[in-house]
């Protein structure tokens, strides 16, 4: 087991994908796979399940991610022993969040921080569902997590707002033609959907919304991206429930707001709020989180 195989697990876990994953590291996707089985055999279990258009943890990929993680900060830390103390001081941020929010919500919130911290290193670190995020985080894999809140945490926790989320169709989706701008999912109960693989933390949210409306929702493709599911939707091969800041400018499609709502509360958990560039990252999330309905701040 070593530190370049946990490493390779990292950036095919991020990434989604053998290919992007390889390119990412500049190695060859042989060499990448050699790698990852090596790990596997070391572990003595699958930790990968190699679908036909994605990769995803197996149960104990799960289990093992966070303690690579881990594992690999408690390395890069070490380094720095041995240097200068201007490089000691250095400040990093890392930053484990979901899909949808990497895309919606954290960019602003960085920008902002790095105008205080301009020499800071900053390692955003992605997930499916806030149940990852929450174990990483136990392990000490980040300084801050920004997800839908987390089943069971005993940190610091700042509510940041409600992330609603609209229904994406195709712009001549017959639905839309009146230029209206709500729809009751019940309306849409007849129809394939984009739905989100089950370790996306909005395939329950999709699920219990449609079980609201009397109905479940039939597939038509199921994927793990929040930003691939608007693009499917966008060309028409079924509505999806997507977070409304995930609409970039340039949009092609039909966005309508559920009727009633659709929501789920986004917040900011850490292991200290006592750390004063994490507490400032939290801070300015929640000024600049684009989070819509905000909600008051409070740690518990």
């Amino acid at each position: 087991m070593s530190f370049r195989q946990m490493e390779y697990l990292l950036a095919v876990v991020e990434e989604g994908s053998f290919t992007r994953a390889a390119q990412r590291l500049s190695v060859s996707q042989p060499a990448l796979s050699h790698q990852i089985r090596a790990l596997e055999r070391t572990v003595g279990h699958p930790l990968l399940e190699r679908l036909p258009d994605a990769v995803r943890l197996t149960p104990m990929g799960r289990a093992y991610l966070p303690h690579a993680v881990a594992a690999l900060h408690s390395a890069g830390e070490a380094q720095h022993v041995g240097r200068p103390r201007g490089d000691l001081d250095r400040i990093g941020l890392r930053i484990a969040t979901l899909y949808s929010v990497a895309l919606g919500i954290i960019p602003p919130a960085v920008l902002a921080w790095r105008r205080l911290y301009s020499d800071a290193h900053v390692e955003l670190l992605e997930f499916g569902n806030s149940g990852d995020l929450a174990n990483l985080m136990n392990f000490g894999g980040a300084d801050v997590a920004v997800s839908a809140a987390p089943l069971h945490w005993d940190g610091p926790v700042c509510v940041l707002g409600r992330e609603d989320l609209v229904v994406v169709l195709a712009a001549d989706d017959p639905v839309a033609a009146d230029g209206r701008r709500t729809i009751r999912l019940s309306e849409l109960a007849e129809r394939p959907w984009v739905l989100y693989a089950p370790d996306n933390g909005l395939a329950a949210v999709v699920a219990q919304a449609c079980s609201v409306a009397g109905f479940i929702a039939r597939p038509a493709v199921h994927t793990h991206h929040t930003s691939t599911a608007v693009q499917l939707a966008a060309a028409g091969l079924g509505p999806a429930l997507v977070p409304r800041n995930m609409i970039e400018a340039d949009f092609h499609g039909v966005q309508l707001t559920p009727d009633p709502p659709v929501h789920r509360e986004i917040v900011a958990f850490t292991s200290t709020a006592e750390v004063p560039h994490i507490a400032a990252f939290i801070d300015i999330l929640i000024e600049y989180g684009a989070v819509r309905s905000r909600m008051p701040r409070h740690t518990g």
